[in-house]
């Protein structure tokens, strides 16, 4: 996706906003071990998120050691294989839960170094089961085990288009909260934070927010969950 490369170039603010997530996540607060499996969620479509998932393994990926896996498991509306210009009609995450083709079928290379993704597969006329069972757990078990130099980044349904978010959300170590300016509304989030628990959210990101100097400089004095990327809408 042309857009994702030319906003995470090297000099430009969104890709250091990524950076700043990506370093929250790699040396979380002392004592807390670093989320491995990270859930990225909006609380209605259109915020966002996808190119937030898309970028945040970016990051991941482009860090010294650090190797990423993006997973859409947005069976509904599935769009973040052709963030990387990979088809969703080659065997991808609805295969795997519904007819147990192997994960190692289902991992594509992105293009990037250290970067790979398992699409979602065509859409499946059960999205909401194949989401909801136990299926679902094992494989984010399977994964984070058999992958364990990886960073597992799961591109989630937004909360309002599927109940099993809730459910995906008490399977990983930690969400990343999107949240589109001017769009989101205050009760939906707040309902996604209360569904998904504080506890839980590693990172706000605030989407086409256009902060201040000012903004910006006590974010970073005060060590903030929060950052900042363009106008994006998957």
């Amino acid at each position: 996706d042309q857009r994702l490369v030319a906003a995470l170039g090297a000099a430009s603010g969104v890709a250091e906003e990524f950076r700043r997530l990506r370093t929250r996540i790699l040396h979380p607060a002392a004592g807390t071990r670093p989320a491995r499996t990270i859930l990225v969620v909006s609380a209605a479509p259109g915020e966002g998120k996808t190119f937030v998932c898309a970028g945040l393994a970016i990051s991941l990926a482009q860090g010294v050691e650090e190797h990423a896996l993006a997973v859409d498991c947005d069976l509904r509306h599935p769009s973040l294989a052709a963030m990387f210009g990979l088809d969703n009609d080659q065997l991808g995450l609805a295969d795997h839960l519904r007819d147990g083709v192997d994960l190692g079928r289902l991992i594509r290379k992105s293009g990037l170094d250290k970067l790979s993704v398992i699409p979602s597969g065509a859409p499946p006329a059960n999205p909401a089961e194949l989401l909801g069972s136990e299926k679902l757990a094992a494989m984010i078990r399977e994964v984070a085990a058999r992958y364990p130099d990886r960073y597992i980044l799961i591109d989630s349904p937004p909360l309002q288009m599927a109940a099993e978010t809730a459910i995906l959300a008490g399977l990983v170590d930690g969400v990343v909260l999107v949240v589109r300016a001017g769009k989101s509304r205050r009760d939906d989030v707040g309902q996604l934070v209360e569904t998904i628990g504080p506890d839980k959210i590693i990172g706000v990101v605030f989407n086409a927010y256009r902060s201040s100097p000012l903004e910006r400089r006590l974010s970073g004095a005060y060590g903030g969950d929060y950052y900042y990327s363009r106008d994006q809408q998957r």
